[in-house]
């Protein structure tokens, strides 16, 4: 009797984890590069990868194999955000210390900004010349990209912006905050609240066609449709927060990551949230997740200190990034 209940726990064993849906694995790691990692970011080229931490370091690894080749303290708390610039020979980097500064790759100082408030997110179009930050006291500001002008600022949130996006093909910016509130304006226009979410918007991002305005929170992904401002309530298969979304090159899917109870990586159907493909999850909570600009790569990093690069697709001969 023992042996055969035994005999049917292995074939339960064998049957759940036949089951279970395979997670690809990074082809790069690298395990201890940050205290904790908070943002990644490729280069326009997709040669190169940028990834910040807590504790205000940047690093700047080469593709394909993910070396690192600099490395410099960029701010004395964590890296909220960063973006390539002038043909990708500089970065700049917004910090929760509330600098807003451009760098050599080698991470000489070129310019810095001291904003009124920590900067808690960032976005950046180099296309469109505007970089666009969200702060700790509710506050937004506009940027010129390539000298760091300012150009607009508003105080649209009660407590910190969670969460900013710019449309690089057009001229709509959007912000969510820990209020609850979601809104999107123009440079001249005033900013119009779109329904509210079952939770906050943890991360925001402009659909490439620039029809809808997606997010994420608690567990599902919300969507805007911007003509009319309809609402949709997505469900996913991600457990916790939704903290980090952006869009394949080719608009077909939604690269995501998730934190708190979670720290899933899938990309999921923009249209119905079903996942299309899933990566190795991290160990702790994950931060943020970025796609090469011609789909060729896709990095995350976390709570676990790691930077996670994968090949997503191999070209045959000299093939785009």
């Amino acid at each position: 009797m023992v042996r055969q209940q035994l005999l049917s726990l292995f074939v339960l064993v064998l049957t759940a984890c036949a089951g279970q849906p395979v997670a690809v694995a990074p082809d790069v790691v690298h395990a201890h590069a940050h205290n904790g990692g908070s943002i990644v970011g490729f280069s326009q080229s997709g040669e190169l990868l940028a990834s910040g931490g807590w504790e205000g370091r940047v690093f700047i690894w080469q593709l394909p194999g993910g070396e690192p080749i600099f490395r410099w303290q960029a701010h004395q708390d964590s890296v909220n955000g960063l973006v390539f610039a002038d043909n990708d020979r500089h970065v700049v980097t917004a910090g929760y210390d509330g600098w807003l500064a451009e760098w050599t790759l080698g991470g000489v100082t070129l310019r810095r900004v001291k904003t009124p408030a920590p900067i808690t997110c960032m976005a950046a179009s180099n296309r469109k010349d505007r970089l666009i930050t969200g702060h700790d006291d509710g506050s937004v500001r506009i940027w010129r990209l390539h000298d760091l002008r300012l150009l607009e600022e508003r105080t649209l949130h009660r407590g910190n912006v969670k969460a900013v996006a710019l449309e690089a093909t057009g001229g709509r910016y959007a912000s969510g905050g820990a209020d609850g509130a979601v809104y999107v304006w123009t440079d001249d226009g005033e900013a119009s609240p779109l329904a509210r979410p079952p939770t906050d918007a943890w991360t925001l991002a402009f659909s490439p066609d620039g029809r809808w305005l997606y997010g994420g929170g608690w567990f599902r992904l919300f969507r805007w449709n911007l003509s009319d401002g309809a609402f949709a309530s997505l469900p996913t298969e991600h457990h916790g927060i939704i903290k980090s979304i952006q869009f394949t090159p080719d608009g077909g899917e939604l690269a995501t990551i998730s934190r708190q109870t979670d720290s899933a990586v899938l990309f999921l159907d923009p249209v119905t949230g079903a996942v299309t493909r899933r990566f190795q999850q991290h160990e702790l909570c994950g931060a943020s997740i970025s796609v090469s600009p011609r789909g060729r790569y896709l990095a995350t990093t976390s709570d676990d200190a790691s930077v996670r690069i994968w090949v997503l697709n191999r070209p045959v001969g000299k093939g785009a990034n």
